[in-house]
């Protein structure tokens, strides 16, 4: 049964990755590039990785969905932009995502009651993960956290509103 789901969970992963790369909407491809992270935390618990499974949730997940909401908060696009978000966004299009997203459950809540909680591996604590980000990884660490302060410059001059050539000429004359 355990390569039953293995397989199910890689076709969702599969499947949900092809969705990114295909969608037109960029929305609807982060919904997909978070679920594949969520089949992938599915498939490190399964593997016997508990705490790999809990920090790809919130690695990935969490650090995608809120880097993705920043840069849309940066471009801010207005009502237009909402507006023809609406349109493009039938109900129905939350099907395909939700349907992998409760097999996903489904197969995680099978996976959770078919072993017993004894042989659950042993808990992960938070200072031993500390020791080990901040000792011989820290190096990878501040290099990560320069690369995610970089794309949020590159976002927030991507989305910043240009100025007006009147107002540039006027700003130019008196320097």
């Amino acid at each position: 049964m355990e390569m039953f789901t293995f397989y199910l969970t890689s076709i969702i992963i599969l499947t949900s990755i092809l969705m990114v790369v295909i969608s037109a909407n960029a929305v609807h491809s982060l919904l997909y590039l978070i679920l594949s992270s969520l089949a992938m935390a599915v498939i490190f618990f399964q593997m016997g990785a508990p705490f790999a499974a809990a920090l790809e949730v919130i690695v990935y997940a969490g650090a995608i969905m809120v880097l993705f909401v920043f840069v849309v908060m940066m471009l801010n696009l207005g009502q237009a932009a909402v507006e023809e978000e609406r349109t493009l966004m039938p109900l129905g299009i939350w099907r395909g995502p939700a349907l992998l997203a409760a097999l996903l459950l489904a197969e995680l809540a099978f996976l959770l009651f078919q072993q017993p909680v004894a042989s659950l591996p042993v808990a992960v604590y938070a200072k031993q993960v500390g020791i080990t980000l901040f000792g011989p990884y820290l190096l990878a660490v501040e290099l990560a956290s320069i690369l995610l302060m970089a794309g949020l410059v590159g976002a927030y001059h991507l989305g910043r509103p240009l100025l007006k050539k009147s107002a540039t000429r006027t700003h130019v004359r008196e320097s």
